[in-house]
């Protein structure tokens, strides 16, 4: 790619405080668990307790019940948005999020056309919605719902049908601090009482991703939100945006005034959860992941907890509540002050996650094969 001298370039090294400085991970944000979940624009949901350990990171003075209060509230929903995978967001972001990336919830549904000989698919969604409306039902119960009605089809494929065709959400009590539920679905508009937005426009999205995760390049939007076909978005906003390039070459897009701190300002240690959108949310992931470390940090198809050192992935950890214990694990040499850092943010942790014990060890040793 020809390198245009004129646009100032940005080194991985100001990518990454950037970056870390939008996710409110170079310093603690005195903000609400709203605000953050805003300005963050949701967060990576697979499993219960990553939204939780993700704002633990980030906020400063962070209590688990406040998320989890605002989801009892029905402020705040866990549902498929970006990626096609579940996310806690907004009931305000859903409204508008879930439209905007309904192309690639439609991908995955293609790989399960196969199974879905002679289904009408609006016919599918209209008897999935009268079934989850009528109160909220497991995916099981989903499935054996609609397999009644195609009963040749792949019940599998019938319940990622539902799942496309409507915007489904995970009710409460599933999502709470410490809370036990059982997935069950029914659909956004019944949930929260409000219509989806219609055909959402993406440029407020660019400029709110910008926010987040910016400088960034086109590819890195389709990468986060698992879509194509946004570049007329960022070609309609550039009048209004910065444009950088990288080490590479590769075009950056950014807000005017979005921070984007000396390349040398300390990044303190800190410890993100499994699936952590720090790590997800860019084409080329290197501005935090080194090069060495492409993968580490999952074995088969599990990924584990993640901890960063000077800004950038170093290893990863669990929690042992039962023990009391953090168990640490690095990829590479960590220098004695680097250490006493990772264990003073390991305690840190365990303290806002795991309340009750009065003292927490943290251990050196094997995460990933312990």
């Amino acid at each position: 790619m020809t390198k245009n001298p004129s646009v100032p370039v940005l080194s991985r090294r100001a990518l990454n405080r950037a970056t870390l400085d939008r996710q409110l991970l170079l310093r603690r944000a005195r903000m609400s668990a709203a605000d953050a979940l805003t300005h963050l624009v949701g967060l990576q949901a697979q499993n219960v307790k990553p939204p939780y350990y993700a704002l633990a990171a980030r906020l400063d003075g962070f209590a688990p019940e406040e998320l989890s209060d605002l989801m009892g509230a029905r402020a705040a929903v866990r549902a498929v948005t970006m990626r096609s995978t579940v996310h806690t967001l907004t009931a305000d972001d859903l409204l508008t999020l879930r439209p905007l990336t309904q192309a690639a919830v439609d991908r995955e549904l293609r790989a399960f056309r196969k199974g879905l000989g002679g289904v009408d698919l609006d016919r599918l969604a209209a008897v999935a919605r009268a079934y989850v409306e009528e109160e909220p039902r497991t995916p099981a119960q989903l499935r054996d719902e609609l397999a009644g009605h195609w009963p040749d089809a792949d019940p599998a494929s019938l319940g990622i049908a539902a799942r496309a065709r409507l915007p489904l959400v995970q009710v409460t009590p599933r999502g709470l601090w410490r809370r036990r539920g059982r997935v069950a679905l029914t659909t956004a508009e019944h949930w929260l009482g409000r219509p989806l937005v219609d055909r959402p426009e993406p440029d407020a999205v660019v400029e709110r991703y910008l926010a987040a995760f910016g400088p960034a390049s086109v590819r890195d939007m389709q990468a986060w939100a698992g879509l194509t076909g946004l570049r007329d978005a960022f070609e309609r906003l550039r009048p209004r945006l910065r444009t950088f390039r990288d080490e590479d070459g590769v075009e950056l897009f950014d807000l005017p005034d979005a921070p984007r701190p000396d390349p040398e300002t300390p990044a303190p240690p800190r410890f993100l959860p499994e699936f952590d959108n720090l790590l997800l949310s860019h084409a080329d992931r290197t501005r935090v992941v080194p090069a060495a470390y492409k993968a580490r940090n999952w074995k088969s198809n599990q990924s584990f907890c993640t901890f960063l050192v000077d800004g950038f992935l170093a290893g990863v950890w669990r929690l042992d509540e039962t023990a009391a214990t953090v168990v640490v694990e690095a990829f590479g040499t960590l220098t004695k002050a680097q250490r006493a850092d990772v264990e003073d943010e390991a305690v840190r942790t365990a303290r806002v996650l795991a309340a009750g014990a009065s003292s927490y060890d943290v251990r050196f040793g094997d995460v990933i094969d312990g």
